[in-house]
C-alpha cells in the first residue's frame, strides 16, 4: 500500500530541513526526501561543503555540517521522516502528488520542491579532462590534498572569498580569478582576502584553458598577468555559483524564468495549487542560508494553511 502524507518535501538542505521542522510543530505529517551527490551529504545539502558560516543569526561562527545537523535534530523533534531517496518524478493525479523515487512510490496532499541549485560547471578548454585531477568543486572537501601547493580559486562571491581563506591555510599560495574588476564578496570577507599575504587577486580575467600531464599544471588566461597570460597551479578550486536544479519542476509544469527558477509569490507558493517551492531553486534574487530557511517555513504554513481551507 502506498503511504500517504499531508506535506512531502523534495530536498534536504536547510530550506527542506527547517520547512519539515515547521510542518512537524504544525501537526502535518510529513516526510523530506534528500538525495546524495558526490560534493555533498544527502541529508543537509550543499552548505555542508561550507566550512564556516559568519552571518547566520544566533551564530557568530559555525561551519556548514553543524548547522544543518542542528536543523535537522530539530525537525526530528517532531516526529518528521527524513530519508535518503531520490526524486525522480512527480505525477499530479486529481488533487494529489504521486511522488516516485527509485525505491518507493509515495502520495502527498501538498508538496514543497526545496531542491537547490548544481555547481555550475567551468567552461575552459579541458575542464572535464581535469576534474578531479586539479579541477576542484569543494574546497572544504578537498584543501587538505593541497597542502603547501599553489591554487587557484575562480569567482568573486562570497563562496569564492570564503574558499581562498580556507584554502590559504593549507597551501603555499592561493590566486583568486575573478572575470571583473571587484570581488562582489561581502566587505568582511573581501577585507580578510585583501589582508592574507597568501592570497593574490588577479581581476579582468578569465581561464581559457588548463594543461598537464596526468593533472593540472598549468593555466592559460585570456590576458597576461605579470607579463604572462600562462600560469602555474597545482589545482584549480572552481567558485561561480549553480545553476537551479528544477528538472522535476519543469516536467510538473511549474512556472519558470529564463534561469529556470521556479517562480513563486511571497508564501512560496507556485502556479499550482498544493505546490510550494523554497530556498536556491526560487526566483529570488538574494540567496542565503538564513533567506533559504525562512522561506522554507513560510511554504511549511502555507500549505497548513491550504489543507486547513480544503
Amino acid at each position: 500500500m502506498v503511504k500517504e502524507y499531508d506535506f512531502i518535501i523534495i530536498g534536504a538542505g536547510v530550506a527542506g530541513l527547517s520547512a519539515a521542522m515547521y510542518a512537524g510543530r504544525l501537526g502535518l505529517k510529513t516526510l523530506c526526501l534528500g538525495a546524495s551527490s558526490v560534493e555533498e551529504k544527502a541529508i543537509g545539502g550543499i552548505i555542508t561543503t561550507t566550512d564556516d558560516i559568519e552571518n547566520f543569526p544566533g551564530y557568530i561562527k559555525i561551519s556548514g555540517v553543524e548547522l544543518a545537523e542542528k536543523i535537522e535534530k530539530h525537525a526530528r523533534e517532531y516526529n518528521v521522516e527524513i530519508k535518503e531517496e531520490r526524486v525522480e518524478k512527480i505525477v499530479k493525479k486529481e488533487k494529489k502528488f504521486i511522488i516516485k523515487t527509485k525505491k518507493n512510490d509515495y502520495v502527498a496532499k501538498t508538496i514543497l520542491i526545496a531542491t537547490g541549485t548544481e555547481r555550475r560547471k567551468l567552461e575552459a578548454k579541458n575542464a572535464d579532462k581535469f576534474e578531479r585531477k586539479g579541477v576542484v568543486y569543494c574546497a572544504l572537501c578537498d584543501a587538505g590534498l593541497f597542502k603547501d601547493k599553489i591554487v587557484a580559486i575562480v569567482g568573486g562571491s562570497n563562496a569564492a572569498a570564503k574558499d581562498a581563506l580556507l584554502l590559504a591555510n593549507k597551501a603555499k599560495k592561493v590566486y583568486i580569478i575573478y572575470r571583473k574588476e571587484k570581488l562582489r564578496a561581502e566587505e568582511d570577507y573581501r577585507k580578510k582576502v585583501e589582508a592574507n599575504q597568501k592570497i593574490e587577486i588577479i581581476n579582468n580575467a578569465t581561464i581559457l584553458e588548463i594543461s598537464g600531464k596526468e593533472k593540472v599544471e598549468e593555466l592559460v588566461l585570456d590576458r597576461e598577468y605579470k607579463g604572462s597570460n600562462k600560469l602555474k597551479v597545482d589545482g584549480v578550486f572552481v567558485a561561480i555559483g549553480g545553476n537551479a536544479a528544477s528538472e522535476i519542476a519543469i516536467e510538473l509544469g511549474l512556472e519558470l524564468n529564463e534561469k529556470n527558477e521556479i517562480i513563486t509569490n511571497k508564501n512560496c507558493e507556485t502556479n499550482i495549487g498544493g505546490v510550494y517551492a523554497a530556498g536556491d531553486v526560487t526566483d529570488r534574487e538574494w540567496k542565503q542560508a538564513i533567506t533559504a530557511v525562512a522561506e522554507g517555513c513560510i511554504a511549511a504554513y502555507s500549505a497548513f494553511r491550504y489543507l486547513s481551507k480544503r
